[in-house]
Formats: C-alpha cells, sequence, structure tokens
C-alpha cells in the first residue's frame, strides 16, 4: 500500500483533482466564472452529444423491432388469409370434380339402362413403371365377382381380376395377359386387342390378327366387340396411332393408345349388370 502512495501516479491523481477543485473556485473568486461554465459546458458538450445520438439510436432499436412485430402479425394473418383462401379454392375444386363424375356417371347410366354399376375409388396402385393393375375399395361384400368389367364414361379401363372382402383387384387392357374382341368403328374390321409389354411401358397396347388389307387407318375409333370378352359390346377401347405390317405373320397390327388416361384415374366403375362374365 505505502508504494502505492508514492508512486507517480497517485500523485498525477491528487494534482489533477486539486486542479479541479481549486481552478474553478480561484476564477469564480476572480468574477471569471463565466469562463468556467463555458470551460465546463465544452468539455461536457461531447459527452451530450454521445448520450443524445445513444438515445436516439436506442429510441430506433425499440422502433425497429416494434415494426418488425407488427410486420410479423400482418404477415401471420395474411398467411392464415391465404391458407383458408387456398383451402376454399381446393374445395371448390374436389367439388367441380365430383359434380363432374357424377354427370358422366348418369349420362353413363342413362345411355345404357340395362347396365349396373358399382362406384369405386382406387386405394392402390401397382409398383411398375406401366399401370397394370390397382386396387379398388370394392369387393364381394359389394356383390363384385372375377372377371367383372372395370370401366369409366369415356371408356374400358380393364376387369377384376383378384376379389376380397371389401377390396378387389383389376388388371388394365395394357396388361400383357389382357385380352378383348373388338373392332374398327369405320370399317367393321375386327380383331383381338392385347397387351404388350414394350408398349405397356408407354401406356399402349395393340391390336392383331387383323388380314394384311385390314382397312384400318390412324386415328380410327376401336370398340368392343362383345364375342369371346368379359365386356359388351360398343364400349370405347382406344384410337389407333400407328398402323404396320407384321413380317413374319403377314399380319396388320395397330398400336391404340386407350380412351382411358390410366395414370389420370380416381374412380372407375364396376361394371355388375353384364351377364356374361367368365370364371
Amino acid at each position: 500500500m505505502g508504494k502505492f502512495f508514492k508512486s507517480r501516479f497517485f500523485f498525477v491523481t491528487v494534482i489533477l483533482a486539486l486542479a479541479v477543485v481549486i481552478v474553478p473556485s480561484v476564477l469564480s473568486a476572480m468574477g471569471l466564472s463565466n469562463y468556467v461554465h463555458s470551460t465546463l459546458e465544452m468539455v461536457a458538450q461531447p459527452f451530450q452529444t454521445a448520450f443524445t445520438w445513444l438515445g436516439d439510436a436506442l429510441g430506433g432499436f425499440g422502433a425497429y423491432f416494434t415494426a418488425v412485430e407488427d410486420l410479423s402479425a400482418e404477415n401471420e394473418d395474411l398467411r392464415q388469409k391465404l391458407e383458408a383462401a387456398e383451402d376454399q379454392l381446393y374445395n371448390a375444386r374436389l367439388l367441380e370434380e365430383e359434380n363432374a363424375w357424377l354427370r358422366d356417371y348418369l349420362g353413363l347410366k342413362r345411355l345404357h339402362t340395362d347396365y349396373r354399376f358399382e362406384v369405386a375409388s382406387i386405394i392402390g396402385r401397382d409398383a411398375g413403371n406401366a399401370l397394370t393393375s390397382f386396387t379398388l375399395n370394392r369387393g364381394a361384400l359389394h356383390g363384385i365377382e372375377l372377371g367383372m368389367p372395370v370401366l369409366t364414361e369415356v371408356g374400358i379401363v380393364g376387369e377384376v381380376v383378384e376379389v376380397g372382402t371389401t377390396w378387389c383387384r383389376a388388371e388394365t387392357l395394357i396388361e400383357t395377359a389382357s385380352s378383348i374382341g373388338a373392332y374398327v368403328e369405320r370399317s367393321a374390321q375386327s380383331g383381338i386387342v392385347s397387351g404388350s409389354f414394350d408398349l405397356a411401358l408407354a401406356g399402349m397396347c395393340r391390336m392383331e390378327y387383323l388380314p394384311a388389307d385390314a382397312d384400318i387407318r390412324v386415328g380410327d375409333r376401336i370398340l368392343t366387340s362383345g364375342i369371346s370378352s368379359v365386356y359388351p359390346a360398343g364400349l370405347c377401347v382406344g384410337e389407333v396411332t400407328a398402323v404396320s405390317l407384321d413380317p413374319y405373320s403377314r399380319t396388320t397390327v395397330a398400336e391404340i393408345t386407350p380412351a382411358v388416361e390410366l395414370d389420370e384415374l380416381k374412380k372407375v366403375m364396376i361394371l355388375t349388370g353384364f351377364s356374361t362374365y367368365t370364371e
């Protein structure tokens, strides 16, 4: 402690303290108090400026964070309103799709008054690149049997190949095992529509057993013939997109694009009122 009182720092501190106390007193006694006041104000001004700037800065930060909170609340309100609007739009679209489906369903029932249908939804699809089979939410409990045709208002989809209590599995017309008696609507040329592995990958099938001089063209519509088939006559199979001559069998082969867009299917109709199902 003794060393501190003898140090240079201690003496400088004492001298400055005395100067701060004595000099203003002497100047005031000499009538120079104005100079003292001015000097003190001059010394204090930078500190006052600094404190004023700091206060303004803190106030600005407070206003900024308040504005950010207000903006965040406004964004949350807008987000909730947008979600509500999107939900309304989604529900409106679902209702529109449902109404369109019902119109098509009723239209098909009016066109074929002798048919009975069971409406089914697709609940599972095969894992392959081509949609050759899918699972429906209707089964034996709903009167579904093997071989029943599956279709939409546009045309045929396939047939039921497996039945559970509350579900069934259907194979589409592009499955390689599929075989459908069909004819060309324009020329009445008949043949067999069957699945093909290479065409299935493109979502297509082919029409075979046509003579070399068969009257069939690109754009022709192909319909079911009702002969040796699970399908009644007159349902649309698809459209001819290519015609070629098989060099080995010397017969004409046509590539068919199905009328039904298989990848877009959500609901189908199982034809339960047609009496010539195969076992």
